[in-house]
């Protein structure tokens, strides 16, 4: 009786080192693997699948916001990095932070090799180009973005592996995506040209600075065969034509759309509360929970 008990006695602590040798044998579970293995920008697998994304804009380096925003329900987050003082070292820390569910792309100040490699060395898969007015100015970009064949991106370190897994070299050149938006005539003018590089998914109709250059508004008819014209020859290269998200039901045609910054979010979030009116996902008269708004 007593050899029985010692017998199950072993039996049982093998049993549990087994499990546990199993358990932690495991490899770490990145966002990639939790997706498609080949396609984890789920951006490109919705407009694939001719769905419409929008994106919050992030303009604060604090990561509660960013995490709030990433997991807020937008597809995509534009991380603006043109027109704020965000650093890359803080824009890592958020993405590392929070890679998902909302993707991370980030707007970069400038086409250099510099600011192109940094944005995708820090896990961003797709790279929003400002301003795009020559041809030089998006080649640049898919040079520094993708890597050989197609492009010259260096083979550096970077968060990008932790965030899409261990085969991120062999899959970023289908992950990463290229958005050019087009802000002032000189834009315009070529915009066919930028459409038809093979490496630009997206083509955006810049709506307030295609205004201030021209000192024309939407629905002066002047404006709108600016825009018209961005549309139509973007979809005519298959490519996605793309604007403001408040485009995003009022014209045909759009399926990428720029939502509102964290700033402005946060100020509707207010106003709502005060008028009563906000979704607090309880019954009328009855408080959340504290920690589970």
């Amino acid at each position: 009786m007593i050899r029985l008990k010692h017998l199950y006695h072993i039996l049982c602590q093998t049993t549990l080192a087994l499990a546990a040798l199993i358990l932690f044998a495991q490899p770490q579970i990145t966002l990639a693997q939790e997706t498609d293995a080949e396609q984890f920008n789920t951006v490109k697998q919705k407009l694939a699948e001719g769905r419409q994304v929008v994106g919050g804009t992030v303009t604060s380096a604090d990561i509660n916001i960013y995490c709030a925003m990433a997991d807020s329900g937008f597809d995509f987050l534009w991380i603006e990095m043109q027109h704020s003082p965000l650093t890359y070292s803080e824009v890592a820390t958020m993405i590392r932070a929070c890679p998902g569910p909302a993707i991370p792309f980030i707007r970069v100040p400038t086409d250099s090799e510099g600011d192109i490699q940094k944005a995708v060395d820090i896990g961003a898969l797709g790279v929003i180009v400002p301003m795009v007015d020559t041809v030089a100015k998006i080649s640049n970009v898919i040079r520094f973005a993708k890597y050989p064949p197609i492009g010259k991106r260096s083979q550096g370190n970077g968060q990008y592996g932790a965030l899409w897994g261990s085969n991120y070299r062999e899959l970023a050149n289908d992950n990463i995506m290229i958005v050019a938006l087009i802000e002032n005539p000189a834009g315009v003018e070529i915009v066919d040209q930028v459409a038809a590089l093979e490496q630009v998914d997206v083509v955006f109709a810049a709506s307030s600075d295609l205004g201030s250059f021209t000192g024309l508004r939407q629905g002066n008819p002047q404006y709108e065969a600016l825009v018209t014209r961005i549309k139509d020859t973007t979809l005519a290269a298959g490519k996605i034509a793309a604007g403001p998200s408040a485009w995003k039901d009022t014209r045909v045609g759009y399926r990428f759309f720029q939502g509102p910054p964290d700033t402005s979010l946060i100020r509707s979030g207010v106003r709502l509360t005060l008028e009563g009116s906000a979704d607090t996902g309880q019954p009328r008269g009855v408080a959340p929970i504290e920690g589970q708004e």
